[in-house]
């Protein structure tokens, strides 16, 4: 047999969607990082992390054949399949992220500066021997609460451990991806690593339609993201609300890319070589898959249909959980900014979402968004943030609250 052949056997269908989105989610980070650093050896990962996408997708598709006896069935898992190709879609769209660094394709260099001030970075970093670090586990280390960075992947042994918890340890030699802000990586990488993090140096462009062009990408980057955590959170939640803005978040992606095509167009005209524009182009059109595969993880919602237990349940147990909070009368969050009480650096989570009590939605929401009693979070992060952002809010059940 063929090394890159894929048998038939039994899997947990539930365990491979959980791998899937949170390698999905996974490759969005890495690929993006690829090029910021200009990384040949983050890229490396980036795709084989998407050949073991490929592999989780064919299991994912034989056990779903395999389950699927009569046509009541085939309805009730056709939208479990539209699950496994838009994860199949994020990953093939990261690796074509990917080649622009390995192939030499070329960004201009205000797109290594401009990505840092909208998203956190992820580095790839190996474990020293003499790390005081090393042979300790992450909820011994407490990393992401000392040091405001957290261990989102590790690869041992050729192996990839895409949901490390608490009682992972980390060993020498093992290759980890942190992410954190610039200013956490310096400290936290040099302690793991031994070495010195080298973050990329600002650099001013003097060309408008560049500088409007790169920003296009950034703002296209950030919103795709936001789509596939909507998208999993309308289906965890079954909620047409939620997959709605995935409808709205995609459509102004493709805005976005029609707006950035036009400044790309004119910035080249002005740059000594318009060949080097190629790599905002490749990334554009990558994002934009990325936006369209959110769009196609909700859509069993949007057609009404209900969602499949086994997808409900495989978000809900990957490594980075989706929560409903429900803020309460009386909680310290209750008409409070999400700056005023840094929830993000309180918690650990990420608030994607929020439901006003009227039933409107405030997406994205920033430090200067006011919270009241009756709202409902959805939020991102670690299962223990996520008791920490219910404590805020005056939530005992973070998961069906609301």
């Amino acid at each position: 047999m063929d090394p890159g052949d894929v048998a038939y056997e039994p899997v947990s269908v539930k365990a491979v969607l959980a791998e899937m989105k949170d390698t999905a989610e996974l490759l969005i980070d890495l690929s993006y990082s690829a090029v910021l650093h200009g990384s040949d050896e983050v890229a490396a990962e980036v795709l084989e992390l998407e050949e073991r996408m490929d592999v989780l997708q064919m299991q994912a598709r034989m056990s779903l054949l395999m389950a699927a006896r009569s046509p009541e069935d085939a309805e009730a898992l056709a939208p479990v399949l539209g699950v496994v190709g838009a994860a199949e879609k994020i990953s093939d769209a990261a690796g074509d992220i990917a080649k622009v660094v390995l192939e030499d394709i070329g960004v201009p260099e205000a797109m290594r500066t401009a990505i840092p001030e909208a998203v956190e970075t992820v580095v790839r970093g190996t474990v020293a021997a003499d790390s005081e670090f090393a042979d300790r586990t992450l909820g011994g280390l407490n990393l992401e609460t000392e040091t405001g960075v957290r261990v989102i992947a590790i690869r041992r042994a050729g192996e990839w451990i895409v949901n490390p918890d608490r009682e992972t340890t980390l060993d020498v030699d093992d290759v980890v991806l942190l992410r954190g802000t610039e200013a956490a990586l310096e400290s936290a990488y040099g302690t793991v690593t031994g070495d010195a993090y080298d973050p990329p140096e600002p650099v001013d462009s003097t060309i408008d339609d560049l500088d409007r062009a790169v920003d296009s990408i950034v703002l296209m980057k950030n919103m795709s993201e936001l789509a596939v955590d909507l998208a999993y959170g309308s289906v965890l939640f079954d909620s047409e609300g939620v997959a709605a803005e995935v409808v709205e978040l995609e459509a102004e992606v493709d805005a976005l890319k029609s707006r950035f095509e036009a400044w790309v167009l004119r910035a080249a005209g002005r740059v000594e070589d318009p060949i080097s524009l190629r790599g905002l182009v490749h990334l554009a059109s990558a994002t934009e898959v990325i936006s369209d595969a959110a769009l196609e993880i909700s859509e069993g919602v949007l057609r009404g249909l209900d969602t499949h237990p086994v997808v409900a349940a495989a978000v809900e147990e990957s490594d980075e959980v989706i929560v409903r909070v429900a803020v309460g009368e009386g909680a310290r969050l209750a008409d409070a900014s999400l700056g005023e009480l840094e929830v993000k650096t309180a918690t650990g989570m990420r608030v994607i979402a929020v439901r006003r009590g009227d039933g409107d939605w405030a997406i994205s929401p920033g430090p200067e968004t006011a919270v009241h009693a009756g709202d409902v979070l959805i939020a991102k992060g670690t299962r223990a943030g996520a008791s920490r952002l219910s404590e805020l809010a005056g939530d005992d059940d973070p998961t069906d609250g609301g």
